[in-house]
């Protein structure tokens, strides 16, 4: 039986945890709120008191934490994962980071001999719950290749995309290029229903050509019911704007558009909407 550890139970990394245990793996897990790891006792994992016994026990762990600072605490801070890494052990983070923090926790793995890979996914809560998430790696390949059976139980496709930090890179790109979409539709939505368009039929028209996309069409339904069920944290859609946003300062690429979402998403936070469905955004355009 293969064993993997787990790091970070939220709304994506306990449906992950849940996918290689129902795949028939070994898995050790650790969350800063323990209450969130009984369903994972359940289906028989291990319930570890820190990051760095998790990392003890097992040969290869993931971890899937919140953003740039909780990564970093959770390798660096007491009983951290540092604590636990020793010769050949794997660490693969799949939090969506900015690639600075993906690189120097990578550093300080290797220095202490153990292997790191980046490993962040597009995909919210219904592709993670079922295995379908698309995995963006990066760094060591000889992990890469060692953590597959893991990685295939929890994504539909899994690319190797070379040297640690093209994988944060390519996340946030993407996450720039949904959260910008995400605007401008609910900008669609609010500006159609003020001209006296059915939403129905904007939502057709869309479907139809070539703008129809998965996105759109399971959104559009449900902010039409008011249902802002969390799939993908509005508050992390922001981070992840703000941190493409620092990519695009720093490689001097301006970003107009995505510029003008972050601020969209920023509002939609100071609103109180950071926990509801980054599809949220929505009620901060039409207020």
């Amino acid at each position: 039986m293969q064993k993997f550890g787990f790091i970070g139970l939220g709304i994506m990394g306990s449906a992950m945890a849940a996918n290689l245990l129902k795949g028939g793996c070994s898995v050790t897990v650790w969350n800063r709120t323990p209450g969130k790891a009984g369903h994972l006792a359940a289906l028989g994992a291990e319930i570890a008191p820190t990051p760095r016994a998790v990392i003890e026990s097992c040969p290869i762990s993931f971890a899937m934490l919140a953003d740039p600072a909780a990564a970093l605490g959770c390798c660096f801070g007491k009983n951290g994962v540092l604590a636990g890494i020793g010769a050949g052990k794997g660490y693969v983070d799949m939090s969506t980071v900015d690639a600075a923090t993906s690189r120097q926790i990578s550093a300080a793995i290797s220095a202490k001999g153990g292997r790191f890979l980046e490993a962040p996914v597009s995909g919210s809560r219904k592709p993670a719950e079922e295995g379908t998430l698309l995995i963006l790696a990066a760094g060591d390949r000889s992990l890469y290749e060692d953590a597959m059976p893991g990685l295939a139980k929890m994504g539909k496709k899994i690319l190797f995309l070379g040297e640690t930090g093209n994988g944060a890179d390519m996340k946030l790109v993407v996450n720039m290029v949904m959260g910008g979409m995400m605007a401008i539709f609910c900008e669609g939505l609010a500006l159609g229903a003020k001209a006296g368009l059915r939403t129905a039929d904007f939502l057709d028209v869309l479907d139809s050509g070539a703008l129809a996309n998965p996105m759109f069409r399971l959104k559009g339904g449900l902010i039409g019911e008011g249902n802002f069920t969390t799939a993908f944290p509005l508050k992390h859609m922001q981070k992840d704007l703000r941190l493409a946003a620092a990519l695009g300062d720093r490689l001097e690429q301006p970003l107009f558009s995505a510029a003008a979402a972050n601020e969209a998403f920023i509002r939609a936070r100071q609103r109180g909407y950071g926990d509801e469905d980054f599809s949220a955004v929505f009620k901060a355009i039409t207020e």
